[in-house]
């Protein structure tokens, strides 16, 4: 009976065969993981850039006739109240900053930014209005872009990120 042993000289080239089939997917995956992580930086940057524009609103009252909003969507979307600059995202622009406020609640359906009183005087019934009033800033329709032109994802649109604080009267 023959042992058939393979020799090294039939085996020289299997690990560049294999090393050559496995770096496909293994460059795939490291650059889905790089473009996921991008996606969420830029989701986080948005997210600030929001609080910061409701921050800086949350200073003034709405009824003011020097209220802010344009200074506010302008840091919402470059980082400064000048519109100077690069904006914080790609394909970020003050178009798609929305401000609502207790004068001005369109660009925020179902929400409530002032207390609405159900008071009653005559019967004395019901709940009065409170003081607490409410501004956000939201950015909605911002479509991610990838660094990757070869990775077709220009459908990816977030979410509106909103966030919401209170306004001194």
């Amino acid at each position: 009976m023959t042992l058939l042993i393979p020799s090294r000289r039939r085996q020289r080239g299997v690990a560049a065969v294999e090393f050559g089939i496995l770096l496909a997917p293994m460059v795939l995956m490291a650059m889905g993981v790089a473009e996921f992580g991008r996606a969420i930086y830029q989701y986080d940057t948005l997210t600030k850039a929001t609080r910061s524009a409701t921050r800086y609103l949350s200073q003034f009252s709405p009824d003011d006739v020097t209220y802010p909003t344009a200074a506010a969507k302008c840091l919402a979307a470059y980082g400064n109240s000048s519109c100077t600059g690069q904006p914080l995202a790609p394909g970020l622009s003050t178009s798609k900053v929305v401000i609502c406020d207790r004068v001005d609640a369109s660009g925020c359906p179902g929400y409530t930014f002032a207390n609405v009183s159900t008071y009653d005087n005559a019967a004395g019934t019901g709940t009065p209005a409170g003081t607490v009033n409410l501004v956000a800033v939201r950015i909605t329709g911002f479509g991610y872009t990838p660094l990757q032109s070869f990775i077709n994802v220009s459908g990816l649109t977030f979410g509106d990120i909103t966030t919401v604080m209170r306004q001194v009267l």
